[in-house]
């Protein structure tokens, strides 16, 4: 028997389908504390505006979390997976729930298993700690944490703590059984080409669903089907669906995109005014993600949006450093003027009064 932990076989079959997965914001109460009311409102916003899972613990909820003073891990963890039971209590859908997993071995292991406990399927390997270790170390370290729990892999870019994984370690890594999924987010066309190439000569296009985390590629990504050369062939094989911060806020909007985006590319055909919005959501992230001074206001920014529709007080983070950076806030007044279609504010104001109670 294989030592590795498999997920319900729905959860698979929604990965490979293709979901909106926001990467899951933390609300905090004037004195930095954790906002459980609001909390439960956002995971309340994701589930009714039609997204097929959330991922928590990951860099939009704050690493933060993890340190002692604020103990955050679990309880953020267990507050929206009880959330979400009490929301599936009511519907038809289940929702994919995915657990950021990050430091040396030893930490990895413990927050698996802290997942596994609040009812989490799948776990985002963050490689972030492991910046000088050659292939071999990482691939040791991402079996040890497979046999834990299911994986999802994570390119994430080296401007936002991540680091360069050639495809020498993405072939590699597809071969660990029950790699489920991989966010590919470094921001970087060749660099996703080595994901890409790396599943596919793996032999695994079939099934580990690749989702795009490239916030300035959002719907090109979505729209690009790639042919990539497999072990008996050729292979088709794209971006089924998106695990980003981007999608924290105006979701409702990216489950109607994604939607659009699939159909498209099931008929073949590619309509130009998708192309114009590709250009419009990338612009818009510009402003969200804070790109004019190097993504350090990318959290801050998530957070404004969700200040002004009513979902968060404040914008506060952990980090009394990280807030929004000059120019920031009039940056967001101009997309959000430029591109109304892209918000969803009428769709949280009909609905705010419930999701806070």
């Amino acid at each position: 028997m294989s030592p590795f932990p498999m997920p319900p076989e729905q959860v698979l079959a929604d990965l490979r389908h293709g979901l909106v997965i926001p990467a899951h914001p933390l609300a905090l109460d004037g004195r930095r504390r954790l906002d459980e009311r609001r909390q439960r409102a956002l995971t309340r916003y994701y589930a009714d505006a039609g997204a097929g899972g959330i991922a928590v613990g990951v860099h939009t909820t704050q690493f933060e979390i993890r340190r002692p003073e604020h103990g955050l891990y679990a309880p953020v963890l267990e507050l929206a997976s009880a959330t979400l039971d009490e929301w599936e209590s009511r519907s038809d859908r289940r929702l994919v729930r995915i657990a950021g997993i990050c430091g040396q071995t030893g930490q990895a292991l413990n927050e698996a298993r802290t997942a596994l406990d609040a009812g989490y399927h799948a776990g985002l390997l963050s490689l972030s700690a492991w910046k000088e270790a050659d292939d071999d170390r990482l691939i040791g370290h991402c079996r040890a944490v497979a046999e834990a729990i299911p994986l999802v892999g994570f390119y994430l870019q080296p401007a936002a703590g991540g680091r360069l994984l050639p495809f020498s370690f993405w072939r590699r890594f597809a071969e660990i059984p029950h790699v489920i999924a991989v966010k590919i987010a470094p921001f970087n066309r060749y660099q996703t080409l080595d994901v890409l190439r790396g599943v596919a000569e793996a032999g695994r296009a079939g099934d580990i669903a690749l989702y795009t985390g490239n916030d300035d590629h959002i719907v090109a990504d979505l729209l690009t089907e790639y042919e990539m050369e497999g072990p008996e062939g050729k292979v088709r094989l794209g971006m089924k669906g998106g695990l980003l911060g981007h999608w924290a806020c105006w979701t409702r909007r990216a489950v109607e995109l994604l939607a659009e985006c699939r159909a498209a590319r099931e008929q073949g055909q590619i309509p130009s005014d998708l192309l114009t919005r590709a250009g419009q959501v990338t612009d818009g992230n510009a402003a969200l993600f804070d790109v004019a001074h190097q993504f350090a206001g990318c959290i801050a920014g998530i957070h404004e949006v969700l200040r002004r529709q009513g979902l968060l007080e404040n914008i506060l983070c952990l980090n009394p450093e990280e807030t929004l950076s000059p120019g920031q806030a009039a940056e967001i007044d101009r997309v959000i003027r430029c591109y109304p279609h892209l918000c969803d504010d009428g769709f949280v104001s009909e609905n705010l009064d419930r999701w806070m109670r």
